[in-house]
């Protein structure tokens, strides 16, 4: 598919949506949800999901919808759409390490492997993604990989962005070389750094 024709199916997305499905995708801890609960706090001051330490604390699709979002003098409607975290493997044993009991554990990963099932599911109901990687991370690994090869087979409009820039381990020109193709913005969902610049470069993807 051509560069038009990729432009064609974005305006197609967009023309006629009075709301857009916003998908929060990425591997493990990279704070998704803390994004999700960031920008639903920024908008109508109410938190979305859970937060934690423990991997795979989202383990389902969680939504919160009519969150209308204003950027540069424009005003969209989104219904923000927080996805557990992807992995390629997940093992109970990664659990026991957080005091969980082995039945607990198991439990954990028999509703984290469902989870990660559906939010590859949910790709199809989705009109653009944010992709949330830990910025202190190396970004070209295997699940980071597997993630925006979905998205490249769907031509969905993607927005990258590099978490944690409050560390001193962040790299944000790391994430941008490591996938040159898309628009990539630092920011630290956690403690609201670079927010206006996130939702400048999430307008530029949607409109």
């Amino acid at each position: 598919m051509g560069f038009f024709d990729y432009l064609k199916n974005i305006l197609k997305i967009f023309q006629f949506k009075k709301t857009i499905r916003l998908g929060l995708y990425g591997p493990v801890n990279a704070g998704k949800s803390s994004l999700a609960n960031q920008i639903s706090m920024d908008w109508i001051g109410e938190v979305m999901s859970e937060v934690s330490k423990v991997p795979h604390e989202t383990r389902e699709i969680k939504v919160k919808e009519e969150v209308r979002i204003k950027s540069g003098g424009k005003e969209l409607n989104f219904n923000l759409i927080d996805t557990p975290g992807i992995a390629t493997k997940i093992d109970f044993e990664d659990f026991l390490k957080y005091k969980m009991s082995k039945k607990e554990a198991k439990r954990r990963a028999k509703e984290a492997t469902q989870g990660v099932i559906e939010a590859i599911k949910w790709l199809e109901n989705v009109d653009c993604v944010l992709v949330v990687l830990d910025a202190t991370q190396n970004p070209y690994d295997q699940v980071n990989v597997t993630i925006i090869g979905n998205l490249a087979a769907r031509n969905i409009p993607v927005l990258i962005v590099a978490n944690k820039i409050d560390l001193k381990k962040a790299n944000v020109k790391r994430v941008e070389s490591a996938f040159p193709q898309y628009n990539v913005i630092g920011v630290s969902a956690l403690k609201g750094e670079n927010m206006e610049g996130f939702y400048k470069e999430l307008f530029r993807i949607v409109r």
